[in-house]
């Protein structure tokens, strides 16, 4: 969901409950300037940097290979 500044603070709660299942975005000037996003989000981003997907014939040094790839 995309709000502006102003909405954000006029209704700050509502904002930061639907941030618990989707992203929020707030816009100031007419640009993004913030994503609000709720800890579950970030969980997810963080265990998929640690372990990566790897298909299962995957070795070892090439899942690592293609994990540093992506930084």
């Amino acid at each position: 969901m995309i709000v502006t500044a102003t909405q954000f603070k006029q209704n700050l709660g509502r904002y930061l409950d639907l941030a618990a299942s989707e992203d929020v975005y707030i816009t100031r000037h007419g640009r993004e300037a913030v994503r609000v996003t709720g800890p579950a989000s970030e969980r997810v981003a963080l265990l998929d940097y640690i372990a990566g997907i790897a298909r299962s014939n995957t070795s070892l040094d090439e899942a690592r290979a293609e994990r540093l790839a992506r930084q």
